[in-house]
């Protein structure tokens, strides 16, 4: 299972990938706009720092807008994924610039069916939004399960991008369901490295520790 890191937060992007856990990148238009830099120059930046996936999002809304959004976005570098929303013009799209041989992730996911649509119009990853879902009340990893389930009868290649994770149980989740990728926000990937049980250890062991007898240079030269 590859981790993504949510963010166009330079920084967090840093940290994340310090730690060896970190295989590429998903931004969208708000993460963007919290950045208040150039989209562009935050683009450049993160593809000097990851070398994996990195999804950048079309903002219009008619399929030859998003065709021509999309071929731009594919020459910044070559790890851009071109996100396209999954709607009528963004499917048209798709299906035109993926034998293009640019990359897609097919974003704004809520159903099984609209997950085989973008897998039949060729997506190379589709991104069920989970916490959205829990959020009205509807079961988000059920619907990993169900897009687990249609694209493994079918052999689709197109990839499950977990997405709005709001904590490490649809991390967890979602890794036992099989989904290819989960895009994780960074305090959710802080939390999941830390356990009280680790933290309370760890602290036993280093107080522990100071009442060690320390051999001194004087008595290592004796």
């Amino acid at each position: 299972m590859r981790f993504f890191i949510d963010t166009a937060n330079v920084d967090e992007i840093k940290e994340a990938h310090s730690w060896g856990a970190i295989d590429g990148v998903t931004t969208n238009p708000s993460l963007v706009a919290k950045e208040g830099k150039d989209f562009r120059e935050i683009l450049d930046e993160i593809c000097s720092i990851i070398d994996g996936p990195i999804s950048a999002e079309t903002v219009t809304l008619n399929h030859e807008e998003i065709i021509a959004e999309s071929r731009e976005l594919a020459k910044i570098h070559k790890n851009i994924v071109v996100k396209i929303p999954l709607i009528k013009e963004g499917l048209k799209a798709v299906q035109i610039v993926s034998k293009e041989g640019i990359n897609t992730n097919v974003t704004l996911c809520f159903s099984a069916t609209q997950a085989l649509m973008a897998a039949k119009a060729g997506a190379t990853y589709i991104s069920p939004f989970i916490g959205r879902l829990d959020d009205i009340s509807q079961d988000g990893m059920a619907l990993i399960e169900d897009i687990r389930d249609i694209y493994d009868n079918y052999d689709f290649p197109t990839q499950i991008l977990t997405a709005s994770v709001r904590h490490p149980e649809h991390v967890r989740l979602a890794a036992l369901v099989g989904s290819d990728v989960a895009t994780i926000p960074f305090g959710v990937l802080e939390k999941l490295i830390k356990h009280p049980l680790t933290d309370s250890g760890l602290d036993k062991f280093l107080k522990d520790w100071e009442t060690v007898p320390k051999l001194t240079s004087t008595s290592q030269k004796g």
